[in-house]
């Protein structure tokens, strides 16, 4: 099968855009911000799935959203991109699409994921037991480090944080809870919320339900496409967004992958014993 590049943001734009509650990703890559740490591919130059690879973080992400009668044409288009991939990158996947990448990758992490989106902001609540404030940069340690306690896994891009992209709750002059955006476009009009966070010793106080919702407020006027990712066996999570106004578009699988010739190597040193 031919690979595509693609460089086309006008023409990238107009194929998501037939899909952007599934497509909120790449809308939002589209942007100034994020676009030169980006490369898209396909097989068809007018139709079909189009792989993202975002260069931008610490580690290379791969996305490609289709849904699930597309399943067999992503497994091709990662068939013939398989020999273009970094040795270890997270990937976005639909479900099972990842055995197109097999025996060449193995799975380090998988985790199943549920898209959602909020599709009328006008149903946020009107009052809220907190009042979360907008971060800044001078906010970037109290971040980090409420993020490393209760969120370890999380991906942060600080750009997004001097962007105005983020609120916050502190207490006794400490952050306890946040809420921010993996990517926003008000070119495009859209948003993924992510990052959603409170400390262990502050949960169960609807702390996050007040982040989530005056960020929506924020991100209301510049967004028509307003989205989350969270995980399937993540119920309170899901049943928050749910009373907030949010519905279900789609599932997928969000897998770190490793060159298997290394991730054998990483699996024999961690098993060996050390010297006596």
């Amino acid at each position: 099968m031919p690979l595509i590049s693609l460089h086309d943001r006008t023409a990238l734009a107009e194929r998501f855009r037939t899909d952007p509650a599934l497509h909120l990703f790449e809308l939002g890559d589209l942007d100034d911000t994020f676009w030169p740490n980006t490369a898209w591919y396909t097989a068809d130059p007018d139709r079909g799935p189009v792989a993202l690879l975002y260069t931008g973080g610490d580690t290379p992400v791969l996305l490609v959203f289709a849904r699930p009668a597309a399943v067999p044409a992503v497994e091709e288009l990662l068939d013939a991109l398989r020999p273009f991939l970094p040795r270890r990158f997270t990937a976005g996947l639909p479900d099972g699409a990842e055995r197109a990448l097999a025996p060449d990758y193995a799975a380090e992490r998988r985790t199943p994921l549920l898209r959602m989106i909020l599709p009328d902001t006008t149903v946020l609540p009107a009052e809220l037991p907190h009042r979360p404030e907008p971060l800044t940069l001078a906010d970037l340690d109290g971040l980090r480090t409420l993020l490393a306690e209760a969120y370890p896994e999380s991906w942060f891009d600080r750009r997004l944080l001097a962007n105005g992209g983020y609120v916050g709750i502190r207490e006794h002059g400490r952050l306890v809870a946040a809420a921010g955006v993996h990517v926003h476009s008000p070119v495009h009009r859209v948003a993924v919320l992510g990052n959603v966070v409170t400390h262990p010793d502050a949960r169960g106080r609807g702390l996050a339900r007040s982040c989530v919702t005056a960020l929506c407020r924020r991100l209301a006027p510049t967004t028509d496409h307003l989205g989350l990712n969270v995980r399937t066996d993540n119920a309170p999570a899901i049943g928050l967004y749910r009373k907030l106004g949010f519905t279900a578009v789609t599932t997928y699988t969000e897998l770190v992958l490793e060159a298997a010739q290394f991730a054998d190597l990483t699996r024999q040193r961690a098993t060996r014993r050390p010297p006596r």
